[in-house]
């Protein structure tokens, strides 16, 4: 049995600068879910599989993960104040490509997403495996 066609988006027209403020909003979210995860490798047990050297360099590449991410948002932010709020661009094929159906809600016209994808106060929900 064959899964059914996801169906194409169309007219999805909206403004430039609010599509690349939700975009905004999407690479802060990121930079969150990672910080999350540099203190538990920070705190790992010595007997850990990773050897101190190695937790280093992860540790590292964590810390430029969120670097670079934030840094692409605030380009993203700054960049986006000069551009019209009478500028529309064509969304619907972009957002065909994006698989999470949380991240493509916050994504699409006026699905704004207050707060992270997962807030420390609440638990994660369900699990998705790939």
């Amino acid at each position: 049995m064959s899964k059914p066609a996801v169906k194409a988006l169309e007219g999805c027209e909206d403004s430039l600068p609010d599509v690349m403020m939700r975009v905004v909003s999407e690479l802060h979210d990121v930079v969150y879910l990672i910080e999350r995860i540099e203190p538990m490798l920070a705190h790992a047990h010595e007997d850990a599989e990773l050897a101190a050297a190695d937790r280093i360099k992860v540790l590292q590449g964590i810390d430029l993960a969120v670097q670079k991410t934030r840094g692409i948002a605030e380009f993203i932010d700054t960049m986006t104040a000069g551009i019209p709020k009478t500028q529309l661009v064509d969304i619907a094929t972009a957002l065909n490509l994006v698989t999470l159906a949380d991240m493509k809600a916050s994504l699409s016209r006026g699905q704004m997403r207050h707060g992270h994808s997962q807030p420390l106060t609440q638990d994660a929900g369900d699990l998705e495996f790939f």
